[in-house]
């Protein structure tokens, strides 16, 4: 097998394609063959040295892949040649990988291994935050940061599912038209507007009932600001801590000096509320994982969601792969070709 493998941790640079014995399956697990990989903001943080559950290197990182069962254990009932997505708590940037039968579904018969792949980690987040910790109603009003990446548009197809939901959604500008074909009613351009000041204006003051935040440090208390009474403030990362290819300690030090602190007390008199979610700490809890992925299919077999996947990467172009996802140029989730990692350094729509 073949496995991108963070060397040591740095710019896109560490990483390289090594070769390592197929791993085998013990009682009640399988081995997949994989297809396509995903890669989230996350990987590239466990790159720089600045995610906290990441293993020291090498390592090999990737949550989620889409695939064909090709070697089971004991008392599994999934047969070879099923073709199926799992969730992989890292070590998914690989031609195989082993997982816990439980971590692996198979895969609906109208579904491509790109879709399969690009779903598990951004739509089970995304129903997660918008129908279990937040109960989404019609008429309300939500804030995604980060619009445009595999988690927000995720945020932005189950949200329509709601009816008169109305979307504010950050991206860089050349991101809006896009945006708006999705369904955001307000893109706001990040690098040219103060985007509480905008949200401010467009909902004549009152703010929104949803901020879903994956920057962190001090954007959480400008989310949070922005809640109405009853209004709900979700951290979901903290990408703000991920400056370039190393890290920057001192920037570190910053944004943990400008952490909000937010009392029970403050929070009981403003009538808000804050959670925090991180499906990777949600590994054991199989009942609230096939809730939403439960509910993800169900709206997947109705063909309201869709999703999308800006580019394919070969394995073997993980540095460009790496690169493309930190600078932020992707609409969509990016995945990796694991059938054939010998593949030179290519990219496809």
């Amino acid at each position: 097998m073949k496995l991108l493998t963070v060397t040591r941790l740095g710019g896109p640079e560490v990483l390289v394609l090594r070769d390592a014995p197929d791993p085998s399956c013990a009682e009640g697990q399988v081995r997949i063959r994989v297809e396509r990989s995903g890669l989230n903001f996350s990987d590239v943080a466990a790159r720089v040295g600045l995610y906290p559950d990441a293993p020291k290197p090498p390592m090999t990182t990737g949550y989620e892949v889409s695939g064909v069962v090709d070697a089971v254990g004991k008392g599994v009932s999934l047969t070879l040649g099923t073709r199926v997505f799992a969730l992989t708590h890292f070590g998914g940037h690989a031609t195989h990988v082993v997982v816990p039968e439980s971590f692996a579904h198979a895969i609906p018969d109208a579904m491509s291994f790109d879709e399969a792949a690009a779903l598990p980690v951004n739509y089970l987040t995304a129903f997660h935050m918008l129908f279990r910790i937040f109960n989404l109603r019609p008429g309300q009003h939500v804030l995604v940061h980060m619009a445009a990446g595999g988690v927000g548009l995720a945020v932005i197809e189950l949200a329509r599912t709601v009816k008169d939901v109305t979307l504010y959604g950050t991206a860089s500008a050349g991101k809006h038209d896009f945006l708006r074909r999705a369904g955001v009613q307000h893109p706001i351009d990040y690098r040219t507007q103060d985007y509480s000041e905008e949200v401010r204006r467009l909902t004549q003051g009152r703010g929104v009932h949803l901020v879903l935040d994956p920057l962190g440090g001090p954007d959480w208390r400008k989310g949070y600001e922005l809640l109405r009474p009853t209004g709900h403030l979700i951290a979901f990362g903290w990408s703000n801590m991920v400056t370039g290819p190393k890290r920057n300690f001192l920037h570190v030090g910053r944004q943990f000096l400008r952490l909000p602190r937010f009392s029970p007390l403050k929070l009981m008199g403003a009538n808000r509320s804050i959670s925090g979610v991180n499906v990777g700490h949600l590994w054991e809890e199989a009942e609230v994982l096939g809730e939403a992925l439960g509910g993800v299919l169900a709206l997947y077999a109705q063909g309201k969601i869709h999703p999308r996947v800006d580019k394919v990467f070969s394995l073997a172009d993980g540095a460009g792969a790496h690169r493309y996802v930190q600078e932020r140029q992707n609409v969509g989730k990016v995945l990796f070709d694991c059938s054939d990692a010998t593949l030179g350094n290519s990219a496809r729509k």
